[in-house]
């Protein structure tokens, strides 16, 4: 994965800084702890909290894992006890943490998250960067007992405490590293980090336009400057459902321009089956609460229609036959020629789950009553379509299904059937006789061609020496 290779990582200046005041602290503790008669000096219950919450902050902001790795897995089972003890901290505090914690503590947040993702499917315990051959990256196997509890933290701490006094630290720079991580392949991470984020969105209201934009931004590289897999799709597109379901009516123009140029291409690209679920939802959430969107949907839907790929057709199929339920009735008969024209086609594909799946869509009473708006502009498609599966296509089973949806076409409108099927044996008659004048005119041109040339003299080529 090249895009993960290029993950934010935490500020070296930031970090080095965080540590020396770690550092320097500690020293301060260490020597005001003792007076110059050696006398211990009494500190308040906060201050011991403080200095204890610091003490594990400093201990678990170096990087894992280690070159050595026996000292490796005895450093970070240590560690994750660390973590653990801190995120009871964490929980069990009374009172939100001031800025002499929450400075370094995010600090260690970031140094641990916000990491170089390995590449995908690789099962080695340990990868080596090109770029840097310092930087080790270990597998999410062994990563994972510590990045959940980091996750873990990092919720409280976004539930529990004021969004303005963690402006300062989860700012645009902190989100963008979030978005990064969503390439990450372990389920367990996006879930996190999906929740994260969302929570986010909720409490950070200042943030939330950023955030739309930031997740945008993902959409359309994925969909138009790359053709490699991002696993997190998926999960940024449920907690776009989740922000679209909280959408008042009327839309704002900014939102119907996100259906129109976001979601609508992410029909587009290879790997739509993987994310096609939340995908369809989106969509569905925005024709529920603003039927007339239905027209600009189906439309664009139709545009990325695809030529060869079987399983999104299918999907796209189940997809319009929705659509059709939710968009606004005056639509009908504006959509039904090219929805139609789009199901008959699918129907004669010779691929025969696809062909299935189109012909069941007749089952639904919606979608033939959108049919019966422009019927007579429809039926000599359906018809044509009807009577090519009869007669060509291989399976039994979408021959048994085309006679069924032919009889409830019949039943429909029985004059008009007869006509249409009229008409198609005249155009069906016509394109024989048409063929028949081009074959006698091909061989009236080919025995020309040859008398001229049984009767032209041969040419020689003199070439002198």
């Amino acid at each position: 994965m090249g895009a993960a290779r290029n993950s934010p990582k935490p500020s070296p200046r930031r970090r080095s800084n965080t540590l020396q005041y770690l550092f320097d602290l500690d020293s301060r503790i260490s020597g005001s702890n003792l007076t110059g008669n050696n006398s211990i000096v009494r500190r308040s219950p906060i201050e011991s909290e403080n200095e204890e919450l610091l003490s594990v902050i400093s201990y678990c902001t170096f990087s894992y894992p280690f070159t050595d790795h026996a000292e490796s897995a005895s450093h970070q089972d240590l560690k994750r006890l660390k973590l653990v003890q801190l995120l009871s901290i964490v929980k069990t505090s009374k009172k939100p943490p001031d800025d002499q914690i929450l400075q370094p503590l995010f600090s260690m947040i970031s140094a641990n998250l916000f990491r170089p993702l390995p590449p995908p499917c690789n099962t080695t315990a340990i990868y080596i960067l090109p770029d840097d051959d310092d930087d080790l990256i270990a597998a999410p196997a062994a990563v994972w007992p510590h990045l959940q509890i980091l996750y873990d933290i990092l919720l409280r701490l976004v539930m529990n405490t004021d969004a303005k006094a963690l402006r300062d630290y989860i700012d645009h720079s902190f989100l963008q590293s979030l978005l990064a991580l969503f390439q990450s392949e372990d389920p367990r991470e996006r879930e996190s980090l999906k929740n994260v984020y969302h929570r986010v969105y909720s409490k950070f209201t200042f943030y939330r336009s950023f955030m739309r934009k930031a997740m945008n931004d993902v959409f359309l590289h994925y969909v138009f400057e790359t053709d490699q897999r991002h696993c997190g799709i998926g999960d940024l597109l449920e907690i776009w459902g989740s922000i679209i379901n909280g959408f008042t009516v009327p839309l704002k123009e900014e939102h119907k321009l996100f259906l129109m140029r976001v979601l609508v291409p992410l029909h587009k690209p290879k790997g739509m089956q993987a994310y096609h679920r939340q995908l369809a939802y989106c969509v569905s959430q925005f024709v529920q609460k603003e039927p007339v969107l239905g027209g600009i949907a189906i439309r664009g839907i139709l545009k990325y229609w695809p030529v060869t790929n079987c399983q999104k057709e299918v999907l796209l199929i189940g997809e319009m036959e929705e659509l059709v339920e939710n968009i606004d009735p005056e639509q009908y008969r504006k959509l039904a020629l090219p929805i139609c024209s789009q199901i008959t086609k699918c129907l004669n594909s010779w691929n025969s789950q696809v062909a299935e799946r189109a012909l069941y869509v007749w089952n639904n009473e919606q979608f033939v009553k959108m049919a019966s708006q422009a019927i007579v502009e429809v039926f000599p498609v359906l018809v044509e379509g009807m009577e090519k599966n009869l007669k060509w296509h291989w399976s039994k089973s979408v021959r048994q299904l085309t006679e069924n949806v032919k009889a409830m076409l019949e039943d429909m409108e029985p004059g008009l059937y007869t006509k249409c099927l009229q008409k198609l044996d005249l155009q069906e008659s016509a394109a024989r006789q048409e063929e028949l004048r081009r074959k006698e005119k091909w061989e009236r041109i080919e025995v020309a061609a040859a008398s001229k040339q049984f009767l032209q003299p041969p040419r020689y080529i003199s070439v002198s020496n």
